[in-house]
This record gives C-alpha cells, structure tokens and sequence, in this order.
C-alpha cells in the first residue's frame, strides 16, 4: 500500500512544476524550513514561497522534479522521507547536482494532515560543504 506522503509529495511536485506556489504553501509548516542551497535556508511560508519563486527564475521557469526511491520512516505524528529526488530544466550550466538523496520531515497536524517542516533536498550533501 502506498503511504500518504508519496501522493501528497507528488502533489507538490505538480505545484513546482506549475508554479502555484499558493497551493505549495499549503503543504508547509508555519515554521518549516528549505534548504535553498548550501549555507542558504528559507524560514517559514513567506520565505519560502519567495525561494521558489526565485529558483524558478533560476531554472529559466523550467524546472520539474520528480521522485525515485523513496524510504518513508514514521514514528507517531512524524516521518522522516529520504527520497531519491530528480530535477529536470532548461537549463545547461547548473551549479548542484540533478540527481539529489533528499531527506524531508513531514509532521502531522491536528487535523491528522501531513505538512512538510523541513525540505531538504540536498540531503546529507550539506555535509560535504
């Protein structure tokens, strides 16, 4: 049986890719975090909103991620997501890797909803800058 978050992190993904970063918002935390790019973190959905719209710039307004694998680690009203997460664009000279081992945690709320708190899909790669 597929788990919650890989369908509510497709719905994310479509976000991306369509730009609604309004409906994207509702997927987040009030104080949830995305990990930018090394050494570079958004803070709450205003933030947020605003790095996504900026990378999108980025991207030259191109940009579609998708999921590979995914490992979905849950203890009471917390997951931990480590995902293999794909990013395609329009783009020829790219700074960071296209191929990324994301690591996401989802908490979820009192309406029993999945919200991402952080996003990081950088994963462990923080390490090495």
């Amino acid at each position: 049986m597929e788990h919650d978050l890989k369908a509510l992190i497709n719905k994310c993904d479509r976000a991306i890719k369509q730009e609604d970063y309004d409906t994207l918002m509702n997927y987040y935390t009030d104080d949830a975090i995305l990990v930018v790019k090394p050494g570079m973190i958004a803070r709450g959905k205003e933030e947020i909103k605003n790095a996504f719209i900026a990378i999108a710039k980025y991207f030259n307004n191109s940009i579609v991620p998708t999921q590979g694998e995914m490992i979905i680690l849950e203890a009471g009203d917390t997951a931990l997501v480590i995902s293999q997460t794909l990013l395609h664009a329009d783009k020829e000279e790219l700074e960071y890797a296209m191929d990324r081992r994301a690591t996401y945690v989802f908490k979820k709320n009192l309406h029993g909803e999945w919200l991402c708190a952080i996003d990081n899909s950088y994963g462990t790669e923080l390490i090495n800058n």
